[in-house]
């Protein structure tokens, strides 16, 4: 089976492979994205051991219950490779087991060994982590023919357990493999792959969606149209993604419940929440508890920390970017009747006109590495951000949607509009942006100039203003 925008993370994989030392790899990214596919359709059939921990969600809350639990499921994995043995006591028992098995297996070549969704088997008083390093540092690490990997959804049990480990594992890990979601022209070749027959304009719709996670792109009919697939997936009873924001927090994360708060809290304001806002929208004190939370978000790319153009360096807001928990939250959340026309019917309406045009907004921050390359600015050291500022003296407030702050003295000041034609420039356009430019120039040392970028779908009618623009990017360019 091929492997669509994955290229390079396969070619790591197999080098790694025949690299002939002890390696310990690390797959990391969010629910969804594919890292048990990679793996799987990497090594085909040729592991030597692999085993899937038992998800939480279908766990109940006593501890002891927990362990017992994960341990009969590797158990069942080693029975499955060859193991005749009695079950384990507990997870130092259940990997020198383990060690026994591959031993037994040992033939001098390669043996690649996979341990996925690592973070579920760490059930609490459970003694995992140390059995896990024991297993590693005493014995995997000695094998020049072991290839080792693990991988999980939940990003910061994996930073804070194995990434940013001080303790026996400090150190240990050889290769990291992080996965992120499909771009918009890895999606445009997904579509293309699946014989999914879609235009341009609708790719970036359902990036505003799906966000490029490729488990819910693979969901897609290619008999229906974009329109009638988002029906079919979440406004359907029992359909596959209506239930999916509760499943996504609830498997990577401790506590999804304040989690979802956090999310639900950050949705509803587009340049984000400080600390404080957060903790007076979702009641989470400002301590060490709202911190890590903010944390693990942050692991998981759901969410950034950021300082908007303008403000101080110590006012660090956190912004909701996740597509799809973005349009869970907008439309998904509030529809409690499951209206199954819901999305057919409101395509046209004004809330989704609205949501189209933070949404793409969200696309383009997305982007931004292809909107250098458009510029021509890739090789040049940027920061990016939104700005909002307030009313002035004559009443007049505003945002502007994307800031390319260049070091060579040039912020390109960008436009984001999402049309389904041609769009129009109109004087009432350049005069906005004419005062946006003076309130940027306001935050700026004197050495700055403003290039005005207009990014759009399908570029513009040529006319007395559309020259205004230095540049004018559409999708066709970031496809």
């Amino acid at each position: 089976m091929e492997i669509i925008g994955r290229e390079k993370e396969y070619a790591k994989l197999q080098a790694i492979h025949g690299s002939g030392k002890p390696e310990l790899v690390v797959v990391k990214g969010r629910r969804r994205i594919g890292k048990t596919y990679l793996v799987n359709n990497t090594f085909r059939d040729n592991f030597t051991f692999k085993h899937t921990g038992i998800s939480p969600v279908d766990m109940g809350e006593n501890s002891d219950s927990k362990i017992a639990q994960q341990l009969d499921g590797f158990y069942l994995s080693l029975r499955r490779y060859g193991y005749k043995g009695k079950k384990p006591a507990n997870w130092l028992d259940a990997f020198f087991l383990l060690e026994k098995l591959l031993e037994s297996k040992d033939d001098g070549k390669r043996q690649v060994v996979f341990i996925d969704e690592l973070p579920w088997l760490d059930t609490p008083k459970s003694g995992f982590i140390s059995s896990f390093e024991q297993f590693w540092n005493n014995w995997g690490s000695t094998k020049e023919n072991l290839m080792l990997i693990v991988c999980g959804s939940s990003n910061s049990w994996i930073n804070d357990n194995l990434l940013n480990n001080y303790g026996g594992l400090y150190n240990r890990i050889t290769q990291i493999i992080d996965l992120n979601p499909f771009t918009l022209r890895e999606t445009k070749d997904f579509f293309d792959y699946k014989g999914i027959v879609i235009s341009d304009y609708d790719v970036v719709q359902s990036y505003m969606i799906f966000g490029g996670i490729p488990f819910y792109l693979d969901q897609l009919d290619r008999s229906l149209s974009l329109a009638e697939n988002v029906t079919e997936l979440f406004f359907r009873q029992n359909s596959v993604l209506h239930n999916e924001f509760d499943h996504l927090f609830k498997s990577a994360f401790k506590n999804p419940e304040e989690i979802k708060k956090i999310v639900s809290a950050l949705s509803k304001k587009r340049m984000g929440l400080t600390k404080k806002e957060i903790t007076e929208r979702t009641s989470i004190s400002d301590g060490g508890t709202l911190s890590a939370l903010l944390q693990s978000l942050m692991a998981s790319n759901i969410i950034i920390k950021y300082v908007p153009f303008g403000k101080n360096k110590n006012e660090n807001h956190y912004k909701l970017i996740d597509p799809f928990c973005l349009f869970y939250l907008y439309f998904v959340d509030k529809n409690d009747s499951l209206d199954k026309t819901f999305w057919q019917d409101n395509i046209l309406s004004q809330s989704v006109i609205s949501w189209r045009g933070f949404a793409f907004e969200n696309v383009c921050f997305y982007h931004i590495e292809e909107i250098k390359d458009c510029l021509k600015i890739g090789g040049l050291a940027t920061k990016t951000s939104g700005f909002c500022y307030g009313a002035d003296e004559k009443g007049k407030g505003g945002q502007i949607d994307l800031l390319i702050i260049r070091n060579d003295n040039i912020v390109d000041m960008c436009e984001l509009k999402f049309y389904g034609n041609k769009y129009t420039v109109s004087s009432n356009d350049v005069e906005k942006i004419k005062n946006r430019e003076l309130k940027v120039l306001e935050n700026l040392p004197k050495k700055y100039a403003v290039h005005h970028i207009l990014i759009t779908t399908h570029g513009v009618n040529k006319n007395a203003y559309s020259s205004y623009f230095q540049k004018i990017i559409t999708i066709g360019d970031l496809l």
